[in-house]
């Protein structure tokens, strides 16, 4: 296998900025001497977690939740960014309390992902939540999300349901399902 040498950054700035969002400009160059201007969503240092809760019963807990990205309410597990000093499992559970009312005994780690690397650093961990527990914590929400329960058995419809599009909830829901199988 080829050893790939990164290229070198020149330079970066800060191209446009929101209250959310700031976009860098990195001009490289690259070890064959080629050199481009790529743009990224500049780091912030935070990652993410979404959870896969399934309950005694085997129903998967979702939340119906809307997104200004798509302009229409989606379905899709809970998530959230990891607060500074907490660990992925620690953050995993408090979002399950806080979007869903429960917490878990049980939290495994299915897998760390990154959407868009092209374009973002920011890794987000999926994690599987078992052995459930009632219990609220106030979130940040700007309504109340509605809880779904669907089925495990019923996963396949799942993938198919018009309103459970985002990739990162499907990629988590076949990882659980194959470690579940697993077992």
């Amino acid at each position: 296998m080829k050893k790939h040498i990164p290229p070198e950054i020149l330079h970066a700035k800060v191209v446009a900025k929101s209250r959310l969002f700031q976009i860098e400009a990195l001009d490289l160059k690259f070890s064959n001497g080629e050199e481009r201007t790529y743009e990224r969503m500049k780091p912030s240092g935070r990652n993410a977690v979404l959870v896969v809760p399934i309950t005694e019963n085997g129903d998967l807990l979702l939340v119906r939740e809307y997104a200004a990205g798509t302009e229409r309410y989606e379905l899709g597990f809970p998530k959230g960014l990891i607060d500074p000093g907490e660990t992925a499992l620690e953050a995993g559970n408090r979002e399950l309390k806080e979007e869903i009312g429960f917490g878990a005994h049980q939290l495994f780690p299915l897998k760390e992902v990154v959407l868009a690397p092209s374009y973002f650093s920011s890794k987000m961990t999926l994690l599987l939540a078992q052995d459930l527990y009632p219990e609220k914590l106030e979130g940040d929400e700007p309504e109340p999300l509605e809880l779904v329960r669907w089925p495990v058995a019923q996963a396949e419809e799942l993938l198919s349901h018009v309103d459970f599009g985002e990739a990162r909830s499907i990629t988590a829901l076949l990882l659980a399902l194959r470690e579940l199988s697993g077992r």
